[in-house]
């Protein structure tokens, strides 16, 4: 079977930036983020949204707005938790098609999953090891910054998942990214070939 991995982290830290060097060695990837996207316009799934929060999570063109919903979840933590019961069991599921579609796949050496929220979600079951992506808070400040964002913003995102230095604990080995490219590249790469998942 064909090693997982998966890439936590603080937000803003770069954990796209690994996760696409990872698949740049040949890593299968998978964004849970992209699977959220997904999950948001299924009919069922946005009818019940609807039913809960109304048309004013709509868009023009009559599709679920991220930003209208987040601001509704990110503010109370019981609708961030109504949110995630309707759409991670879809993002899941997902995940788990991806990875088998990732093992039929001759030539795949290995899968890498993105999920923000993966131990917090127990979606890290799915994975042989787990990988942190650290960053200064000024980094990741400067990054969530071209989003829109204020430090407030992130504070109160950052509130709605575990701790930072708690998934760094549960990691298997830690990704410092420090704002330059090469040397995130070049840890990613020895790091893959310590494990021997690459030569």
């Amino acid at each position: 079977m064909i090693p997982i991995i998966g890439i936590v982290g603080g937000i803003g830290s770069g954990k796209s930036l690994v996760a696409e060097a990872m698949q740049a060695l040949g890593g299968h990837l998978i964004v849970a983020d992209h699977l959220g996207h997904e999950a948001l316009e299924q009919p069922d799934i946005k009818a019940m949204l609807v039913a809960r929060w109304g048309t004013a999570i709509l868009d023009p063109d009559g599709k679920a707005s991220r930003k209208a919903i987040g601001r509704i979840v990110f503010a109370n933590a019981g609708e961030l938790r109504a949110l995630e019961s309707l759409v991670f069991p879809y993002i899941e599921k997902r995940i788990t098609d991806e990875i088998a579609l990732a093992r039929t796949r001759p030539g795949v050496p290995f899968v890498v999953l993105d999920a923000a929220t993966m131990i917090e979600t127990g979606w890290g079951r799915h994975c042989d090891k787990i990988v942190f992506v650290d960053a200064p808070r000024d980094l990741r400040m400067a990054r969530v910054k071209q989003r829109g964002w204020d430090e407030k913003e992130l504070d109160r995102r950052e509130k709605t998942q575990m701790p930072i230095d708690e998934k760094k604990m549960k990691a298997d080995a830690v990704i410092v990214n420090d704002g330059e490219r090469d040397k995130v590249v070049t840890q990613v790469k020895d790091l893959l070939v310590s494990w021997k998942i690459i030569c």
